[in-house]
């Protein structure tokens, strides 16, 4: 999240390269960063330099929901749009044609759970998420799409 000094705060590139060495050195491999709102997209685009050169060896987490601020209506919240935009955006970023665990970043009380969790298995079944998850939400709102997913086990959304 403070990759980046777009905000004001955060670190420089070359700083941010030094924790990132130095967290592969001691045997890291997990990185969870977001879209635009950790500083400005920056997050992601120098963690798509870093990580170039061992791909396969990173588990790469990102999020999505939030937005800068916008007029646009479509740049924020859980549905569908939003999230395939966004998603297209962070693997410009991050330099990679897959992420290995895709967030739903924070709840909206608006988007059906059916239409996100639909939306998700066609990102999944095209190769571009192996994983998703579910992040700041509603205990309920969790049980109910693991419910769903579930249920269509065996078949399609």
């Amino acid at each position: 999240m403070s990759f980046g000094e777009d905000f004001g705060w955060g670190i420089s590139e070359k700083d941010s390269r030094q924790i990132f060495d130095a967290f592969v050195e001691a045997g890291g491999n997990f990185i969870d960063t977001a879209n635009e709102v950790y500083n400005g997209g920056s997050s992601e685009k120098f963690l798509g330099e870093f990580i170039a050169t061992d791909r396969d060896r990173i588990v790469l987490s990102t999020k999505y929901t939030d937005s800068l601020p916008t007029t646009d209506p479509n740049l924020a919240g859980n549905q569908r749009k939003n999230m395939v935009q966004s998603l297209e955006r962070s693997l410009k970023r991050l330099k990679t044609d897959y992420i290995d665990l895709f967030w739903l970043h924070s709840w909206d009380f608006v988007t059906p759970i059916e239409e996100i969790m639909r939306a998700f298995d066609d990102l999944v079944r095209s190769g571009k998420v192996l994983y998703i998850g579910i992040a700041d939400a509603p205990a309920w709102v969790i049980s109910r799409a693991n419910t769903l997913a579930q249920s269509r086990r065996d078949n399609s959304f």
